[in-house]
């Protein structure tokens, strides 16, 4: 999508009557508006929880799938985040600081009005902020129906991805829709952006349930201003006081200096991290700490490692390097690596969705044995 000039803006009643949407009603007042100002023929599509499929937020029929997101004018618009003409349809994507919500179709003669790009881009935000206070748009995304377990890690997370001037980081759960205790969180702030990755022990609610308190302790810490040591001392401190040792949560913790790109870790746990750097992609390796939970009194320390500018971190969890093959070999042992390698030139939301579809597809139509986690970091710096 192209720089908005001053003829790209969207006209003020317009901008107007999408924030003054009902959130239950805000595509009706979207594709109304488009109809009356544009004389366009539009639709919605969201992506789904996998990020497979964009499904319609009108179906045309019952059983309606909605469409593949590989090999469709709209998928392709969504996988590589610009505009794509198809006959007399525009496919724009809809996205907020990174984070891909879906596609606006609209259907026009002679290309329409010059703010169909700002229609969306508002559209998109306007979105993100409905989609607070209605469960219409989380009903539609789903393919179909989450488990009870998958619900509570998907209302944990943070959004799935984020665009700064000093990196671009893009997060996803697999198996989206039957998840157990696998997540990842992220914060912010003028100094530093912090991310977790962290892999619950068992399965089901159970699993959910312990990484919930996990998470809930690490941000208590965090949002009152204590780094990661801390953080996860007091991680140790929750789980151990409810579970006396018996269950624990496998997490890394990062802490990156956006001045410096210098990044300081606590490995406590199975979390595994991989750098591209020009040509040569490798593990980095740390003395590995006792995951949280595991004894209520462990003294962390953190490891430091620099990024330099077009770096690539990514992050998976044990359910991803250690899964196996029909056969039983190791995703792991050169999979893994193949689709690092694979998808380098992609940016981080695309990146991990193509790693992500490797994943599923490593295990020819059988189940994976564990859920799974795939976080991707691309450092800019600084000033770059």
């Amino acid at each position: 999508m192209h720089e908005e000039s001053a003829a790209d803006e969207l006209p003020p009643a317009i901008e107007e009557a999408l924030w003054a949407a009902p959130p239950h009603e805000l595509i009706d007042v979207a594709t109304g508006l488009l109809e009356r100002h544009a004389g366009a023929a539009a639709e919605v599509l969201l992506i789904d929880y996998r990020q497979a499929f964009l499904v319609r937020t009108v179906p045309e029929e019952d059983g309606d799938e909605g469409l593949p997101v590989d090999n469709t004018a709209p998928g392709h618009a969504f996988a590589a985040q610009r505009t794509v003409s198809e006959g007399d349809a525009a496919h724009l994507p809809m996205t907020v600081k990174g984070e891909r919500l879906g596609v606006l179709t609209v259907r026009v003669r002679d290309g329409g009005p010059d703010w169909l790009d700002a229609f969306a881009a508002v559209l998109a935000r306007a979105l993100k902020i409905a989609d607070q206070g209605t469960d219409l748009y989380r009903r539609l995304r789903r393919r179909t129906r989450l488990t009870l377990a998958a619900e509570m890690q998907w209302d944990l997370l943070p959004p799935p991805a984020y665009d700064a001037a000093e990196f671009r980081f893009a997060g996803q759960l697999e198996p989206a829709y039957a998840v157990w205790g696998d997540n990842f969180d992220w914060s912010v702030s003028a100094e530093t952006f912090t991310l977790t990755v962290g892999n619950g022990m068992g399965s089901g609610t159970t699993s959910a349930a312990l990484t919930h308190l996990a998470v809930s302790a690490l941000r208590n810490a965090r949002r009152s201003g204590a780094g990661i040591t801390d953080q996860a001392a007091l991680g140790d401190q929750t789980l151990f006081a409810r579970h006396r040792g018996e269950q624990h949560v496998a997490t890394l913790l990062m802490e990156f200096e956006l001045d410096t790109g210098r990044i300081r870790v606590v490995d406590a746990g199975s979390p595994q991290i991989y750098r591209s750097r020009g040509g040569v992609t490798d593990r980095i390796e740390f003395d590995a700490q006792m995951p949280l939970g595991m004894f209520g009194d462990t003294r962390y320390v953190t490891e430091e490692f620099t990024v330099e500018p077009g770096d690539r971190l990514v992050v998976v969890s044990d359910g991803v390097h250690t899964a196996l093959s029909p056969s039983g070999v190791p995703f792991g042992r050169s999979a893994l690596f193949q689709a690092l390698r694979a998808t380098r030139l992609q940016d981080p939301p695309e990146a991990v969705r193509s790693m992500i579809r490797s994943f599923v597809d490593y295990h020819d139509e059988t189940s994976p044995a564990d859920d799974a986690v795939i976080v991707c970091i691309d450092w800019t710096g600084r000033g770059a």
